[in-house]
């Protein structure tokens, strides 16, 4: 029911049966034709729960426990082209189950509801394609999502160029969502032209909610020990942009439905660097900033560093902060104005700090994890998040590749 922003850990679990592999075949032109093969399967488990006294549904006061199991496999196959060119086509299929206590107050009278759980299922596919004696790349992809009150439809494209050396590289990425939201109200906002209170999808208006965002990166090999990358990221929003069950409740005691502007324009700009230590030592961190027309301005800090115990075994702690200002249409519980043109109670949009801290454990032998040669890595991360506005979560990832 409640649409989910989790801070997750990049992670996928990789699943691979055999792999196929076909005798290249010689023509007059000296081609070497490689049919469709399967190359790896990928699958990502992960376990996540948090906690706090802040939820949106309920005016910025009361629960948000929510807990969360999601599953990811894509499939990649890839071939050779007689231009020599690799073409690469992941399919990936996901589904979260989960369950949240706030989303159950839409209806404060109800003990348990259908919005206290929740399916969201979300496919894709995507096809790149390298030249390796060009430098170059180019892709295409097209997602979906579904859950009961959210459905969105996303296309996108990307390109990249290396320089000769392979020292520099230049990419772009330019991506389109088109949503549509359900307008469910709290139950005592609604009227019989809304909704007669029924959990059926067909019962409730939608409206729509349209993202487009372009992205620019150029990374520099600066020597053996020291890579950089740099990004911007240009992103904007069109459409119902509150969501329609949390509730504001006024200064005067009256409670509204959350209201804000219907565009948003936002403007992240971003340094990774990766240096390695010596052979078994590898440190990466991120900076960005962010800035947006609703008054968020955010900085996030991230490092992380892989340790290899053995060529094979490695330990990854990792650290991020992150601080964010409100924005300009965010008030704490019973403290807007009836007068007030835009407002939201939303902690997810008020002004805190946050620390998320963790380790993973990663095992890459040669032979492969357990002897099976195709079972090539085995990960497993966990995280624990906190926020000064009194919430925390914890997440546990796992990580399995065949090839």
């Amino acid at each position: 029911m409640k649409k989910i922003c989790l801070v997750l850990v990049g992670l996928y679990l990789n699943l691979l049966a055999m792999f196929a592999q076909t005798t290249p075949v010689q023509d007059s032109t000296q081609y070497k034709d490689r049919k469709l093969a399967l190359e790896e399967i990928n699958f990502v488990s992960s376990y996540y729960h948090q906690n706090g006294n802040n939820s949106s549904v309920t005016g910025g006061v009361g629960t948000e426990r929510l807990t969360d199991f999601a599953n990811i496999i894509d499939i990649k196959f890839a071939k050779y082209d007689k231009r020599y060119r690799k073409h690469t086509f992941t399919l990936e299929g996901g589904i979260d189950t989960y369950s949240s206590a706030s989303s159950d107050q839409i209806d404060l009278k109800a003990n348990s509801s259908a919005s206290s759980h929740d399916v969201r299922v979300y496919p894709s596919v995507s096809w790149l394609v390298e030249n390796d004696k060009k430098g170059n790349g180019f892709g295409l992809n097209a997602s979906a999502s579904k859950e009961f009150d959210y459905q969105s439809f996303g296309m996108g494209f990307n390109f990249s160029k290396k320089s000769s050396n392979n020292n520099r590289e230049f990419g772009f990425k330019a991506q389109a969502y088109l949503d549509q939201v359900s307008l469910i109200l709290p139950i005592e906002l609604r009227t019989s032209n809304n909704s007669s209170g029924r959990n059926r999808e067909h019962d409730y208006p939608t409206s729509s909610r349209n993202s487009l965002s372009g992205s620019l990166t150029y990374s520099q090999i600066v020597n053996q020990k020291l890579q950089l990358l740099f990004m911007l990221d240009l992103a904007w929003q069109k459409g119902y942009l509150s969501l329609p069950f949390h509730r504001v409740y006024m200064n005067n005691n009256t409670v509204q439905s959350e209201n804000l502007p219907s565009s948003r324009f936002k403007i992240p700009i971003g340094l990774r660097a990766n240096y390695f230590l010596g052979d078994k030592i590898v440190i990466r961190s991120f900076y960005r900033f962010y800035h947006d027309d609703w008054g968020l301005t955010a900085h996030s800090a991230d490092i992380e560093s892989a340790f290899k115990i053995t060529p094979f075994f490695s330990v990854t702690p990792f650290y991020r902060y992150y601080s964010q200002s409100a924005i300009k249409y965010f008030a704490p519980y019973q403290s807007h104005a009836p007068t007030d043109t835009y407002y939201t109670s939303n902690y997810d949009l008020s002004k805190f700090d946050s620390h998320f801290i963790g380790v993973g454990v990663r095992i890459a032998p040669p032979k492969g994890v357990f002897g099976n040669p195709h079972f090539s890595m085995l990960e497993i991360r966990y995280g624990h998040y906190v926020r000064s506005t009194n919430f925390n979560s914890n997440i546990v990832s796992l990580h399995l590749q065949f090839k």
